[in-house]
């Protein structure tokens, strides 16, 4: 039987209702306030403990406190998603179809490439292939800065890739609707976009940058786990991709 929700619980969830994801940085420090306010027992250490007291009392609902880590920063993130639904309809409250088509065909570039990535060009040309209604090119560009807005993708410099939000939410659809394309880390075994990959036409692993950041940390040569052939990408710094972000 779980354990009864209290004051400290539903603030917290009303917190994670409004934000819809956190990192654990922010989630700590969420904890500790919800506690203090309710003069109830903080125990830094018991946080996924809290979420889950929460979740078990969410699941009538078909929701639940989900956690998953960043592929910008390696940093674990808490999201309030919804499992009623395992596809992309469950946006479907906040988007037109025709939108929610064009988020589809973005997922789909962004699945088939080799950079987890794809520019607002090849966005903008798919547009023009919708089968529900097109959108002209000022409401797609829209579209897109609603998407990045609402945390379902980011942007840099042209480029747009799936959101942590997404990543987290969308895992059981993205591992259904992709299967023949969606590859894990090596590492961390979650799926994996933004990533390193090893140059062995016979291996070919992938490898979240931060992972890679903290695996090959302190290695005088660094390589591949799988294959032992050298690893020819340059390795990124743990202490850059620590650095905060919100998704």
């Amino acid at each position: 039987m779980s354990r009864p929700m209290g004051d400290s619980h539903r603030r917290f969830l009303q917190a994670m209702m409004a934000k819809g994801i956190i990192n654990e940085q922010e989630a700590r420090a969420l904890h500790r306030h919800c506690c203090d306010a309710h003069n109830a027992h903080c125990a830094p250490d018991r946080l996924d403990e809290f979420i889950d007291v929460i979740s078990s009392h969410l699941q009538p609902m078909f929701m639940q406190i989900r956690k998953g880590m960043s592929e910008e920063d390696g940093l674990p993130y808490y999201a309030l998603v919804n499992m009623a639904e395992t596809d992309v309809t469950r946006m479907s409250s906040d988007y037109a179809d025709n939108e929610l088509e064009l988020f589809r065909k973005t997922m789909d570039l962004i699945l088939g490439s080799e950079t987890g990535s794809v520019s607002s060009t090849d966005i903008l040309n798919s547009a023009d292939s919708l089968q529900t209604k097109k959108l002209k090119k000022s409401e797609t560009e829209h579209l897109l800065s609603r998407l990045v807005m609402d945390k379902w993708l980011n942007e840099k410099r042209g480029e747009y890739t799936l959101s942590t939000r997404c990543i987290i939410e969308m895992e059981p659809y993205i591992r259904t609707m992709y299967q023949d394309q969606v590859k894990l880390c090596h590492i961390c075994h979650n799926i994996v976009f933004q990533c390193q990959i090893c140059e062995n036409p016979t291996c070919g692993i992938k490898i979240h940058n931060p992972c890679v950041a903290r695996y090959f940390k302190g290695r005088a040569e660094p390589r591949c786990p799988a294959c032992d052939d050298f690893w020819p990408h340059e390795i990124p710094e743990v202490r850059r991709l620590q650095s905060q972000s919100r998704r």
